[in-house]
């Protein structure tokens, strides 16, 4: 508790017990705002860390958006010097974000490493189906986002074939299984963080309005 009031309270930071780049620069960040989306990256970087051990992945978590702006634009704003050393001057970084990608390229648009902030959100897809598979239809699911590391990491470059067919079979294995059974799969659904603690992956129940600011996925942006 007092990790994350001091969490909350500073509106971002990294998460150091999901990254392993402490003590170096790393591979890729992996950033994530509002609560599916952040399921989504951590179950993302679970897949990363077990099939390429040798990836160094920072995660960071955005409460209070207003972070991502300047201090010049913004009093909860990041100074440049600390927006950089959370996202890096150069790596990419893949944004998990609750509500329309282009807020966040708005809020960073004037940072150093803006053309490196690749981010995936809500799309205005979505219908009467399972809480996964309404992540998959606005791509912002686990697999998508390990789709993008490997098109973005040059240490990849030699396994990106290899990997993101593999992440293409699960999505179709996904959409397989809801079919018939019409329930995500086991390893979506009771999908825990198998490195420390434990992170739950149930979805929200209720739907929300997507006007507001915390969108459930399926109706909107999963908030």
């Amino acid at each position: 508790m007092d990790a994350a009031i001091k969490h909350c309270t500073t509106g971002v930071g990294i998460w150091e017990w999901a990254s392993n780049d402490k003590g170096g620069e790393p591979d890729v960040v992996m950033a994530c705002a509002g609560d599916v989306p952040t399921l989504e990256t951590l179950a993302a970087v679970d897949i990363l860390r077990r099939d390429y051990p040798e990836l160094k992945v920072r995660v960071v978590n955005v409460v209070d958006l207003m972070t991502l702006q300047p201090t010049s634009e913004h009093p909860h704003g990041l100074s440049d010097r600390d927006f950089d050393a959370l996202f890096t001057k150069d790596k990419h970084v893949i944004f998990a974000f609750h509500g329309y990608p282009w807020l966040i390229h708005r809020l960073t648009y004037r940072r150093t490493n803006h053309s490196n902030i690749h981010v995936r959100g809500y799309k205005e897809e979505g219908t009467t189906t399972t809480p996964f598979d309404m992540v998959v239809m606005n791509d912002l699911d686990r697999f998508h986002l390990v789709g993008d590391v490997l098109d973005r990491v040059p240490k990849l470059s030699s396994v990106a074939a290899y990997g993101k067919q593999a992440m293409r079979d699960k999505l179709i294995d996904h959409r397989e299984y809801i079919n018939k059974h019409g329930d995500d799969m086991p390893e979506i659904r009771d999908w825990k963080w198998p490195h420390a603690g434990a992170v739950s992956s149930e979805m929200p129940k209720e739907t929300k309005d997507p006007e507001v600011g915390e969108q459930a996925v399926r109706s909107g942006a999963p908030g």
